[in-house]
């Protein structure tokens, strides 16, 4: 684009955000239409005309959100997020999926030109398939680490595999962590990292299992992040960062050659974490809260969280913090909301990572499985166990008329007054799930937990999702919850923090005020203290033109 339409862009964006203290997206394209940016600069006042287009056309699902995200206007509204004077707090950022190809590459080929080259091959042929080789480019490697289209949430844990294979020592994890610092502090201007990584990468399964990991310890991983970060700070006093240990949920994520069961294995690093808080007192500052990650699918009954709680409930004593992923993905919609209501009250969790089990709007969740089941049964189609529908299906209240759930699932077609008591399950079981979903919500919001919102990420690996509007942000905003932004894998996924902040104005651009949106992503509750930063940068404009 020319370098002077955008430009202009970036000042008329920039001035009447801090004119109108950063009101909503809509009304802000809408004053920069009746403002004399068109007699001024016409090029600029075409492209945001257009713009203004666009997202009407978004509101309506006539235009993707990439269109948006492709325009003239994003990039000069994501140069103004660039350069406003507070820099974010990115709450959510594993260190597997936000290593970028440039730096992944050169390390990799030394392990694959190196004496164990046919270990690492066989083991990435495994995970990617015999047509990840050759790997002779940066290119190559970006193809492997990024989620490609249709890819889901399964496919997304085994590509984050490829970055792990070359933090096999101390050092390997202090340049990662600057190379993380710096890239996001320079590119994005987050200037506050909350890190997740794995303590140990040991695994019972044969696709997880990297060569060389038994010679890394728990402490090489928090000392190695712990000097990358140090090393970053000396040269930024303003950054600062948090390690946030994370342990897998599944069952098969632990070392099955050391430890008779997951329980030990955990119990064992949580034993090395108080261990290191004791030995090197500098760490508290950094080292304050933990995080459960991976697949919770089929980890949502009271028994799967007391596993754990023991562990959790130790460290805590010690002063940490529990964070969890869930409510992220679930067979059913109850059951992911059941996930987080026992992780709340089993773990006693400070923070929910992702929680979109709690913005999802039942009455339209299951209406659209409705639908789809009804499509399929009028052309005589089978609900099958492997169909997606099936278990949202048989779990619907279906009281008295288990015969209509028979006919659907052997491709029946159903009658008329059928298809009415079909409709009665759906209906009861939506709002029995709101009300549950509701409690659930409301008793997080009076115990003050935060929720964590990673919009990119939801959309692309969940499924949940018909559309980035339909994301809950905005809703959560407006209900009081405590809210934080992520990116997850920035790299993986193909998104970065501004971009997931523009996201989130796309998704409610009549609602969400701009200035809401920079104080849940910089921690600052001053308004008027932002408002002086949006005038500030107006002046600099000035003083600069």
């Amino acid at each position: 684009m020319n370098t002077d339409v955008h430009n202009q862009l970036t000042s008329a964006l920039t001035t009447i955000i801090s004119e109108t203290n950063g009101i909503s997206l809509s009304d802000t394209i809408d004053l920069l239409i009746t403002s004399d940016l068109q007699t001024q600069h016409p090029e600029a006042f075409e492209q945001v005309s257009e713009f203004r287009e666009l997202l009407n056309r978004f509101q309506i699902n006539q235009v993707s959100i990439s269109a948006l995200l492709k325009h003239p206007v994003s990039a000069a509204l994501a140069e103004f997020f660039k350069n406003f004077p507070l820099k974010y707090n990115e709450e959510h950022i594993h260190l597997t999926g936000a290593i970028t190809a440039e730096y992944i590459y050169p390390r990799l080929m030394k392990l694959l030109e190196g004496p164990n080259k046919d270990i690492y091959e066989k083991k990435i042929k495994e995970v990617y398939g015999d047509s990840a080789f050759p790997i002779r480019s940066v290119q190559d490697v970006e193809k492997l680490i990024s989620l490609q289209e249709n890819e889901g949430f399964s496919r997304y844990l085994k590509i984050l595999y490829l970055p792990k294979l070359i933090f096999t020592s101390r050092e390997a994890h202090k340049d990662a962590a600057f190379h993380m610092a710096e890239e996001l502090y320079n590119k994005h201007n987050v200037g506050r990292i909350r890190l997740k990584f794995s303590l140990s990468r040991a695994s019972s399964s044969s696709s997880e299992q990297i060569p060389g990991i038994d010679d890394v310890t728990s402490e090489d991983v928090v000392l190695g992040l712990y000097d990358g970060f140090k090393k970053f700070q000396e040269k930024h006093p303003d950054f600062d960062f948090i390690l946030s240990p994370s342990f897998r949920k599944e069952a098969n994520q632990f070392d099955a050659d050391k430890y008779k069961t997951r329980q030990d294995h955990f119990m064992d690093q949580v034993n090395d974490l108080v261990a290191m808080l004791d030995k090197y007192p500098f760490l508290v500052r950094y080292l304050k809260d933990v995080d459960t990650v991976g697949d919770e699918r089929e980890l949502y009954r009271k028994e799967h969280f007391n596993e754990m709680q023991a562990g959790f409930r130790k460290l805590q004593y010690r002063g940490f913090k529990i964070r969890s992923h869930h409510g992220e993905t679930w067979h059913t919609l109850k059951k992911g909301i059941q996930a987080v209501d026992n992780a709340m009250n089993i773990w006693h969790i400070d923070t929910l990572e992702h929680g979109i089990s709690l913005g999802i709007n039942p009455n339209k969740y299951f209406h659209h499985i409705y639908q789809d089941i009804k499509a399929k049964n009028k052309k005589g189609q089978p609900i099958g166990e492997k169909d997606p529908l099936y278990r949202e299906l048989v779990e619907l209240d279906w009281g008295f008329n288990r015969a209509v759930l028979e006919k659907l699932l052997k491709g029946t077609v159903l009658t008329n007054e059928e298809d009415i008591l079909f409709v009665k399950a759906k209906f009861h079981t939506a709002r029995e799930v709101e009300h549950y979903q509701h409690d659930v919500l409301n008793r997080m919001i009076q115990k003050g937990v935060t929720l964590v919102s990673l919009p990119s990420s939801n959309n692309k690996l969940t499924g949940k999702f018909e559309d980035y509007k339909d994301h809950p942000f905005s809703w959560w905003e407006k209900k009081g919850v405590q809210l934080g932004v992520g990116t997850d894998n920035y790299v993986t996924l193909n998104t970065n923090f501004i971009s997931e902040m523009l996201i989130l104005l796309y998704t409610d651009a009549v609602n969400l005020k701009i200035t809401k949106l920079l104080m849940v992503t910089t921690g600052e509750t001053r308004r008027p203290y932002i408002s002086h930063l949006l005038w500030k940068m107006r002046k600099k404009l000035r003083k600069n033109s």
